[in-house]
């Protein structure tokens, strides 16, 4: 459906869903309909006990759709707080290994934390993750579910929000970077606005 609006749509697959040898019906269906590129996410085991998934990792998922569809654009998922830097990175290393073309990052709040990673990415394609968090639920939200780490002078405003989205897009520009935004529960237009 999102291709009717825009040029490109990159859906995101979970490597749990899908079996470690098993047809890859999802993905010849996508690839059918004219889709170029795809995010591998590991995926987090279902709540509920009766959905089936697989022990298929991403590193693993990422080999197989580059083996099998060598044209298909595969990026990975880059998460700053799931583990120590090293380990992240190293992680990394193993889904370049495997055929990733790039990453998507977990959003950041902080710009050191992410100029840090940009210093350790760099040559690697990345879009890196702003969401706006505007109240003290979200932020506590980031904060339990996701390890997320914001700034001391972080505050849940929608000016402040924008004004941290300014910043990493002056930080990107010079290198062209790529930037993506996972507005969730927000006016879309007022946040964009003042950003772009």
């Amino acid at each position: 459906m999102t291709r009717r609006y825009f040029p490109i749509s990159i859906p995101h697959i979970r490597a749990i869903d899908l079996p470690p040898d098993g047809p890859l019906s999802e993905i010849e269906s996508l690839v059918a309909q004219g889709i170029t590129e795809l995010l591998v996410v590991t995926g987090d085991p279902p709540q509920e006990m009766g959905r089936r998934v697989y022990p298929t990792t991403a590193v693993s998922l990422i080999r197989r759709l580059k083996r099998d569809w060598p044209k298909l654009k595969v990026y990975a998922a880059y998460d700053p707080y799931r583990q120590g830097i090293r380990a992240e990175f190293d992680y990394a290393a193993r889904k370049i290994e495997a055929g990733a073309d790039g990453f998507f990052t977990q959003p950041f709040f902080d710009l050191r934390l992410l100029e840090m990673h940009a210093e350790i990415l760099t040559g690697q394609t990345v879009f890196w993750g702003i969401a706006p968090v505007t109240t003290d639920k979200s932020r506590a939200y980031w904060e339990a579910t996701n390890r997320a780490v914001f700034p001391r002078e972080f505050a849940a405003t929608l000016e402040w929000n924008q004004g941290f989205a300014r910043r990493v897009l002056d930080f990107l520009r010079p290198d062209n970077g790529h930037v993506y935004f996972m507005p969730i529960r927000i006016d879309l237009e007022r946040y964009l606005s003042e950003i772009l």
